[in-house]
């Protein structure tokens, strides 16, 4: 902190745009050849699911053939599965349609009003507190893995595989890294996790985003937000980018909605003047929304 020029945000371990390519460039041109195709192989293999998203969450109609062109979409993520109607637990049915490249229709598709007043996922008793400053990818990578082996690995495990730097954690390497080492992943929950674009979404498109992730998948979210003072009030300072794990969702009528998450940042483990901040959160989830679009990324892990 005593470091830190005056006015600056405090770094919790995101990684920014400048970072991510003075990191890039100092790869070798054969491991950058590497990193790059990497990239766009997930994003070839992100298509699908983003066209189903842009189904579900935006009303837009799947192209003609979709199903036909992108298999993987059957079979990796469950909302394909979608015909008419929707199992009674709210998850598609695998069995909806006489067509097995029959796509979801209009009628399929749920509002806000068809899930649950509240929603709660992960154990709140399987959380830490970040154990360095730009380890925020590290401890949110931490808490979803637990979640899913129900065991706990060190932060610089998940460090490591996420290739963090100083600099932080890019939401790429979140991503491949839920995919790669926990089972959130599979067609029983969330299918392959993408870094989904959001600059666009209003704040109900991304409230129901939240709520298909968490109520449907019955898998965790990687949010992506900036952590400042006027979306989190438990803040003393403003900070940079942030990793936190979505959790849950609250209904409350009249009343502001929720978003439930666990916070890795505890700035008072780094500044012991700064108040304590608690790794289960449940606060006002448009400012959740509004500190996401506040992001220079504009996405989230889902």
């Amino acid at each position: 902190a005593a470091a830190r020029p005056a006015g600056a945000p405090e770094g919790t371990g995101d990684l920014d745009a400048a970072a991510a390519l003075a990191q890039r460039a100092r790869l070798s041109p054969s491991a950058r050849a590497a990193a790059d195709r990497a990239e766009l192989t997930m994003a070839a293999r992100s298509l699908a699911k983003v066209w189903l998203l842009r189904h579900q969450i935006e009303g837009v109609p799947l192209p003609s053939g979709f199903l036909e062109e992108h298999p993987e979409a059957r079979a990796g993520v469950p909302a394909a599965r979608t015909a008419a109607t929707a199992s009674p637990t709210g998850r598609a049915s695998a069995t909806a349609s006489s067509s097995p490249t029959a796509a979801p229709t209009r009628a399929s598709l749920k509002t806000m009003r068809d899930y649950p007043r509240r929603t709660a996922i992960l154990n709140p008793k399987q959380v830490a507190a970040q154990n360095r400053t730009y380890w925020c990818g590290p401890t949110s990578m931490q808490m979803i893995a637990w979640g899913w082996r129900d065991r706990r690995q060190t932060q610089g495990h998940w460090a490591r595989r996420l290739h963090t730097t100083s600099s932080g954690s890019s939401v790429y390497d979140m991503v491949r890294v839920v995919n790669q080492s926990t089972g959130w992943d599979r067609e029983d929950h969330a299918g392959p996790y993408i870094v989904l674009d959001i600059s666009h979404y209003d704040f109900r498109k991304w409230m129901l985003l939240m709520m298909r992730h968490l109520a449907d998948y019955r898998a965790p979210v990687v949010l992506h937000p900036v952590l400042l003072k006027r979306f989190y009030p438990y803040l003393d300072d403003d900070a940079s980018g942030h990793f936190q794990v979505g959790r849950g969702y609250a209904k409350r009528g009249a009343k502001p909605d929720l978003l439930g998450y666990f916070e890795p940042w505890n700035q008072q483990r780094f500044d012991p003047s700064e108040p304590y901040i608690s790794r289960v959160q449940w606060r006002n989830a448009y400012k959740s929304y509004r500190a996401n679009q506040a992001h220079f990324g504009h996405n989230v892990g889902v």
